[in-house]
C-alpha cells in the first residue's frame, strides 16, 4: 500500500482495498495543491476551504495529502496523541511522566461526517458508570484523533450548526470539552482544518468560512487534452492502483521531502517591516472583517518563502498569499450571490506596489507605489500560485423604490397573462389604471419588466407555535432538542443523554435507596429551537403588478429570505401568474440563489392562487418523503384575488395540517378582505404587509 494508507484512522481501515489516489498524480488544480503544501508545511495558516462543483476531485486530492504529512512522535499507550517533548498537562490520560515510553505514526486524517453526533465529534462520558461507580469513564471523539493531524469535512456546508459551533470553538482554542452536569474532561485538540463543499448546496456560515485559512475555488478542465489526461490516469488508477503508485512514488517521496525541509526552514524566514506595512495596506484596502485576514496573508506569505526555499519574504510572496487568504474575507452583505471580486483585488495588489529592497523604509502613505520587481525565483510542483478562478464581482439585489407609498389597489394595464387576455381588459371585479409614469411601454404580450427590492429590513418573527419532534437545529421554532431550556425528565433509551438530577435522585429515594444506581438515571427533556423548511407562494399576477407596489413586495420577499437565512432555514418558492403555477426556486439551502430568483421575478396577467396552492401541497408533500424531520412553514404573498382557476378555499384541504401564515399585500383605503378569508381557510395567521417590518 501507498504510505498515505497508513494516515488513515482504525474506524477507516479496511473500509477500502484501493490506497489513495496520490497527490503528485492529480492534473491540474494548481491552486489547490499549492494552498493544501502551504498548510502542510505551516499548519499555522488555518486550513483550506474547497469550493467546487461535483465531479472536480475536491475529496480525492485532500485524501491524498494524508500521505505527505511528516510522521508526529507521540507517548505510547495516550489516546490523544500527546507531544512527548510538550505533553499536555490536562490530558486525560496523563500526567506523562519525562521518561514516558515514546512511539512514532502517522499523521492522522480523520473525516467528519456529516451526520456525526455530538458526542462522536468530542467524545462522550458515560453517565452511567459515573452515577453507580463513580468514575469518571470517557471515551475520545473524532476531534482527539484528529489532534496534530488533518480533519476533513466533506460537505462542510451540510454540516448541523451544533457541530460547527464545536469546530469553531476546537479550531480558537486548539482544546475540546465535555462538560456534563460537574464533570469536566478537556483535551488539546490542533488540527489542520479541510473543507469541501458544493456552492450549489447552500452556502457555510461565515464564522466557519473565516476559520479557514485559506479558500480555492475549483472547476473542471476546460481544455480537451488535460480531460483527457485525467480520464487515462484514472483509468490506469482503477486497473492497477499498486502499480500505479509506484508509478509516482519518486515524486511523492520528493514533495514529502520538501514539505519536511520546509516545515524546519519556516522559524528562520524573516518577514520585514516593508512587506508587513504591505499586508496590512491590502487588508485595509479590500475591506475585510477583523484582523483575522492579516495575521493569515502573513503566515501564508512565510509559509510560501519556505517552500521555495527563501529566508525572507518577497512582494511577489505577499501578492500570491493575498490571493489565496483574502478573496472570501471581504466585508459584504450574506445574501449577496457567491464569489469573488478578482478585479477589486487586482486593483488593490497592484495599488500595494513590488518587492522594496531590504533597507528601504516603508513607503508615506502619499507616495506612489514602487513597481514590481519580478516573479518568484522558483514554481511548486503541479503549477504557480494563486486564487481559485472567481464567479464574477460580488453585488445584492440592485437598490430599489421605497418599501411604503403603494398606490391605491388595481389592475394596471402592463401585463398581459398567458390565455391571451389583452393587457388593457379589466379583470372581473377589478378596475384599471394608468400605467406608472416611470414605466416604459411594453409590447402586447409581454410580461412586465421586473421590479427591483428595496433594501431588506428586519421582519417579525414568524414561527410555528406546536413544538417538533427533534428536528434539524435551528434558531425559528420550538421543538425538543437535546440541548436548551430543560422541561422536564424521563426515562433514558438507549445511551442516556444528560442526567436530570432532581428526577434522578427522587427515584433513589421512592425506592428507599441511600445509593444511586443506573435504574434512577433519568435524562433531562431539553426544548431548544429548529431549523425549518419556509416555502414561500409569491403572488406574481397582474393585481401586484404595479412597479412600486411590487417593489414593496419584493422587499418583503428579500426581508424573509434574510430571516430564513439567519434561522438556519431551508428554502423553496412558487411564483404563480396567467394560467399556471411556477416552482422557480426548489427547496434549497442556498438562499442567495433565492435572491437572485427573486430579482428576476415578472408580473402580469391574470391570477391563478389556487394553481399556487396546489404547486405548493405537491412540493411540500415530495420534502416530507425526502426529509420528515424537517417541518415546513408556508408563506403565501398575496392580495387574496383569484381570477383564474377554481375558488382556492377549495385546495385549503390539500394542506391540512400545514402552518402556514399569509401575507396580505392589499392596500387602499377600500380593502376586500379576500386574504383574510383565504387565511381562515388555511387555518393560517394572517399579517398585513405593512406590519411585517419590526420598528
Amino acid at each position: 500500500m501507498s504510505p498515505g494508507a497508513r494516515a488513515r484512522t482504525p474506524a477507516q481501515e479496511g473500509s477500502s482495498v484501493l490506497p489513495p489516489y496520490p497527490f503528485s498524480a492529480v492534473v491540474g488544480l494548481d491552486d489547490l495543491r499549492l494552498a493544501l503544501l502551504l498548510t502542510a508545511v505551516s499548519p499555522g495558516v488555518g486550513g483550506v476551504l474547497v469550493r467546487g462543483e461535483k465531479g472536480t476531485a475536491k475529496s480525492t486530492v485532500v485524501r491524498a495529502l494524508a500521505a505527505l504529512l511528516p510522521d508526529v512522535d507521540v507517548v505510547r499507550g495516550c489516546r490523544f496523541g500527546c507531544d512527548p517533548a510538550a505533553p499536555d498537562g490536562a490530558c486525560p490520560d496523563g500526567p506523562h511522566p519525562a521518561d514516558a515510553p515514546r512511539g512514532r505514526r502517522s499523521a492522522a486524517l480523520v473525516e467528519l461526517p456529516v451526520g456525526a453526533t455530538e458526542d462522536r465529534v468530542v467524545g462522550t462520558l458515560d453517565i452511567q458508570r459515573a452515577l453507580a461507580d463513580g468514575v469518571k469513564a470517557y471515551e475520545p471523539g473524532l476531534l482527539a484523533a484528529a489532534h496534530r493531524g488533518a480533519l476533513y469535512v466533506d460537505e462542510v456546508n451540510l454540516l448541523p450548526d451544533h457541530l460547527v459551533d464545536l469546530l469553531l470553538d476546537a479550531a480558537a482554542m486548539g482544546r475540546a470539552h465535555v462538560e456534563r452536569d460537574g464533570v469536566s474532561v478537556k483535551h488539546a485538540a490542533r488540527f489542520l482544518l479541510v473543507g469541501t463543499m458544493n456552492p450549489e448546496e447552500g452556502e457555510p456560515r461565515p464564522q466557519l468560512v473565516d476559520r479557514f485559512g485559506l479558500v480555492v475555488t475549483v472547476a473542471a478542465p476546460q481544455d480537451a487534452a488535460q480531460r483527457a489526461e485525467v480520464v487515462r490516469r484514472r483509468l490506469a488508477y482503477e486497473a492497477d492502483p499498486a502499480a500505479f503508485a509506484v508509478r509516482f512514488a519518486a515524486d511523492e517521496d520528493a514533495l514529502r521531502a520538501r514539505i519536511a525541509a520546509a516545515r524546519r526552514a519556516v522559524p528562520g524566514v524573516r518577514l520585514p517591516d516593508a512587506e508587513l506595512d504591505r499586508v496590512a495596506r491590502i487588508c485595509l484596502a479590500y475591506g475585510v472583517d477583523g484582523m483575522r485576514a492579516d495575521i493569515v496573508v502573513a503566515r501564508c506569505a512565510v509559509a510560501l518563502a519556505a517552500w521555495h526555499g527563501r529566508d525572507r519574504v518577497t512582494g511577489d510572496d505577499v501578492r500570491d498569499a493575498a490571493r489565496l487568504a483574502l478573496p472570501h474575507r471581504r466585508r459584504r452583505d450574506p445574501l449577496d450571490p457567491p464569489g469573488t471580486d478578482e478585479q477589486r483585488l487586482d486593483e488593490v495588489l497592484d495599488a500595494a506596489g513590488g518587492d522594496p529592497p531590504d533597507d528601504a523604509p516603508p513607503p508615506p502613505d502619499d507616495a506612489p507605489p514602487p513597481p514590481d520587481d519580478g516573479a518568484p525565483d522558483d514554481t511548486p510542483p503541479g503549477g504557480g500560485p494563486g486564487g481559485g478562478p472567481g464567479d464574477g464581482p460580488a453585488g445584492g439585489p440592485p437598490a430599489g423604490g421605497p418599501r411604503t407609498g403603494m398606490p391605491p389597489d388595481g389592475t394596471p394595464p402592463d401585463g398581459t397573462p398567458a390565455d391571451g387576455t389583452p393587457a388593457d381588459a379589466p379583470l372581473s371585479g377589478e378596475t384599471t389604471t394608468a400605467p406608472p409614469p416611470d414605466q416604459p411601454p411594453r409590447t402586447s404580450g409581454a410580461p412586465a419588466p421586473a421590479a427591483p427590492a428595496g433594501a431588506a429590513y428586519r421582519t417579525r418573527a414568524l414561527r410555528i407555535t406546536a413544538r417538533g419532534e427533534g428536528g434539524h437545529a435551528g434558531r425559528r421554532s420550538p421543538a425538543y432538542a437535546r440541548r436548551g431550556r430543560v422541561v422536564g425528565s424521563r426515562v433514558p433509551h438507549g445511551r442516556a443523554g444528560a442526567p436530570h438530577l432532581p428526577a434522578t435522585l427522587r427515584a433513589a429515594l421512592h425506592r428507599g435507596s441511600r445509593r444511586v444506581t443506573r435504574h434512577d438515571l433519568r435524562e433531562a427533556v431539553h426544548v431548544g429551537r429548529e431549523a425549518n423548511l419556509v416555502l414561500f407562494v409569491v403572488d406574481a399576477s397582474g393585481s401586484m403588478a404595479a412597479r412600486k407596489r411590487m417593489t414593496v413586495v419584493k422587499t418583503a420577499v428579500l426581508s424573509l429570505l434574510r430571516d430564513a437565512y439567519q434561522r438556519r432555514d431551508r428554502i423553496g418558492m412558487i411564483t404563480f401568474r396567467g394560467r399556471a403555477a411556477h416552482q422557480v426556486l426548489p427547496p434549497t439551502s442556498s438562499h442567495e440563489t433565492g435572491v437572485l430568483a427573486l430579482a428576476d421575478l415578472r408580473t402580469g396577467g391574470r391570477t391563478p392562487l389556487a394553481s399556487g396552492l396546489r404547486a405548493a401541497a405537491t412540493t411540500l408533500a415530495t420534502e416530507r418523503r425526502r426529509d420528515p424531520r424537517r417541518r415546513p412553514l408556508l408563506v403565501v404573498v398575496t392580495d387574496g384575488r383569484a381570477t383564474s382557476g377554481p375558488d382556492p378555499v377549495l385546495v385549503a384541504p390539500a394542506l391540512a395540517g400545514v402552518a402556514t401564515v399569509v401575507v396580505d399585500c392589499e392596500s387602499g383605503p377600500v380593502r376586500l378582505g379576500l386574504a383574510g378569508r383565504l387565511a381562515a381557510a388555511l387555518q393560517a395567521d394572517v399579517m398585513p404587509l405593512e406590519r411585517l417590518e419590526v420598528a
